[in-house]
């Protein structure tokens, strides 16, 4: 004769199991990518190291009087404007180049969510770089021009058209990321397209157009003097072209692309 014995069930909290991840949980996972490749890892330690390089070269170069925030913090923020867009080229391909788009659009079924969760990311990326960077402009332009009248003229708006320039120059990279969906060919044309674009701008039948059409422009003086507001319209009218544009062909190719294994 056996005796039966009878277990109690147990009981497994399964509230929220089926829920979709929140958008907040989707961005922190964006910004975990850009640090767990070699590439994102090294590529934002370089935007830091490069940013100290120039700034303490910049310091040595000139008269203290020449060391006022606006120069040193245009030749600071030149190794973020470069590399970031580079970031959000890498972020934005991940899936594709690391064939991972099968697990993550299986997880989360709507796409324009995972890239917008992309896009938030990348801006606030840009932001914390901006941060660092003014940073170290600002505790360089303190020990080397204690004193120097006018050293801090403008700083504010300066700053805040610093924060513009990052942050557009984030999210043109991460359109053509997205349109492109491979990061090899979407880095060389970042980085030839304002070249070209200038060459063809440089000729005199564009004279009058160019600065509403030449977006690498228009960010450039964003950290040299501040903008009148006819400058702030061109550079609006340049990045609706070159921002806004293949930002939404980007967003449709990737809803769109099939996804393979």
């Amino acid at each position: 004769m056996t005796a039966t014995t009878l277990v109690a069930p147990i009981r497994e909290n399964t509230a929220g199991v089926h829920a979709r991840p929140g958008l907040g949980r989707l961005v922190a996972v964006e910004l975990r990518k850009m640090v767990d490749t070699r590439a994102g890892f090294w590529l934002q330690v370089a935007m830091v190291a490069l940013t100290v390089v120039v700034v303490v070269v910049r310091l040595l170069v000139g008269d203290r009087a020449d060391h006022t925030f606006q120069p040193v913090l245009d030749v600071g923020l030149q190794p973020s404007a470069v590399l970031l867009p580079i970031l959000g080229i890498l972020l934005v391909t991940s899936e594709w180049s690391q064939r991972s788009a099968l697990v993550t659009f299986a997880l989360v079924t709507v796409r324009s969510r995972v890239l917008g969760a992309k896009l938030i990311a990348s801006l606030l990326r840009a932001v914390a770089m901006l941060a660092v960077s003014v940073a170290i402009v600002a505790v360089g332009v303190l020990v080397s021009s204690p004193g120097v009248e006018g050293t801090w003229s403008d700083a504010a708006p300066l700053i805040g058209q610093s924060a513009v320039n990052l942050t557009a120059g984030m999210v043109v990279g991460v359109a053509l990321g997205a349109i492109l969906l491979a990061p090899a060919p979407a880095i060389v044309l970042l980085l030839a397209l304002p070249t070209s674009w200038f060459a063809v701008l440089s000729l005199p039948v564009f004279s009058d157009v160019a600065p509403w059409v030449d977006y690498a422009r228009g960010l450039g003086q964003m950290t040299e003097y501040v903008m009148s507001a006819t400058q702030w319209a061109q550079v609006g009218t340049s990045l609706v072209i070159w921002m806004v544009l293949p930002l939404l062909i980007g967003a449709w190719r990737v809803t769109r692309r099939e996804v393979t294994a």
